[in-house]
């Protein structure tokens, strides 16, 4: 079963995590099974649990716990994978479907060949911590949003149609286009908007201080229109290092910001988006987006590029063309954190690739 080794070079252990136990499955360099086992998922139970292993190669998919396991797990001398969800789909489309058998094909598939794994590198603890944060904000709004579009639902099912309004003065601007007894329960869902909104201003205080004390590298990127502390903020989280890039046109594809490609027999297709990277800072680049391209967007060369696309016609040309400026506007953002440059919103890329 493995307990008298003295060595566990070549060994892989593959990690099925629950929120409650996780369930192991080791192999030798040859494929050979060791032992399957089950530890609690907490710090002490992972420790112990794989003590006997020190050095060995884990690998375990993407999840809620994975962030704080591979730190730990580096951190005690093991080589960590951990496996982009995406690329297991020999676990997810099983019909034989259980914690062992998970584990056991991590394990497998780790020992094999790391890259068909497509491995995720997970952010420093830190970086962790602060992008909570911005998911916290993020939470704030989506509920804010959703209040104000159950406030509009439930006048409009008793005859009333509630002017538009913006998000940040809807609770103000309701009271005074409307009486309190519009329906029963209005003034409260209007108080709760309004404390929302000031959690929200609060929070995007937090934000611009976290950027001045502690990430000065976000003023280089919001040099562009329509770049503020948020998106700044969350691209430099979500990258945390932009060295492990090689061509800035890179970023695009890992934000998910790459349409899917699928040729076959001289035939290419138009297909969405991968939507492959990070969702949170996928929606700020393409609010971004809309921005530049809108009626208060400066003349840029985004701008310009934007607007040939979207004049090809239709609804779709111009969802189309704000997607393909984020994805540029992305690239931007990663060779201005790079040079640290100071960024000409016409020309800018064309004195890029002279100087490359």
């Amino acid at each position: 079963m493995g307990q008298g080794m003295t060595t566990n070079r070549g060994i892989t252990i593959g990690l099925d995590v629950c929120d409650r136990f996780t369930e192991a499955y080791a192999i030798d360099g040859e494929g050979k099974w060791i032992e399957s086992f089950r530890v609690p998922t907490t710090r002490e139970g992972l420790a112990t649990g794989l003590s006997r292993y020190a050095g060995a190669r884990v690998v375990l998919e993407v999840g809620a716990h994975s962030p704080w396991i591979s730190r730990q797990l580096k951190e005690q001398g093991f080589e960590v994978i951990v496996a982009n969800p995406r690329r297991v789909r020999l676990i997810a489309e099983s019909d034989s479907k259980n914690d062992r058998f998970d584990a056991e094909h991590l394990a497998r598939l780790g020992r094999l060949d790391p890259a068909l794994l497509s491995p995720i590198v997970h952010r420093g603890e830190g970086a962790q911590r602060d992008r909570v944060r911005l998911l916290a904000r993020d939470g704030l709004v989506r509920a804010r949003t959703q209040l104000i579009n159950q406030v509009r639902g439930f006048a409009k099912s008793l005859g009333s149609r509630l002017p538009s309004s913006s998000a940040e003065a809807f609770a103000k601007q309701m009271r005074t286009a409307r009486s309190a007894d519009l329906f029963p329960g209005f003034e409260t869902m209007l108080r709760v908007i309004e404390q929302l909104t000031l959690e929200i201003r609060k929070m995007d205080g937090e934000i611009e201080e976290l950027c001045k004390e502690r990430y000065e590298e976000t003023a280089v990127l919001r040099q562009i229109s329509g770049v503020g502390p948020l998106t700044s903020l969350a691209f430099v989280l979500t990258l945390e290092d932009p060295q492990r890039f090689a061509k800035s046109r890179a970023v695009g594809a890992y934000l998910g910001l790459r349409p899917r490609q699928r040729d076959s027999g001289g035939r290419g297709p138009q297909l969405r988006i991968t939507k492959a990277g990070d969702a949170l800072l996928r929606r700020l680049l393409v609010s971004a987006a809309h921005y530049i391209l809108g009626p208060f967007g400066p003349d840029t060369d985004l701008r310009r590029f934007g607007l040939r696309l979207a004049e090809r016609g239709g609804k779709a040309a111009k969802k189309r063309a704000a997607v393909a400026v984020a994805r540029k506007l992305s690239v931007l953002l990663h060779r201005l954190w790079i040079t640290g440059e100071t960024y000409k919103p016409v020309g800018y890329a064309k004195r890029g690739q002279r100087a490359a």
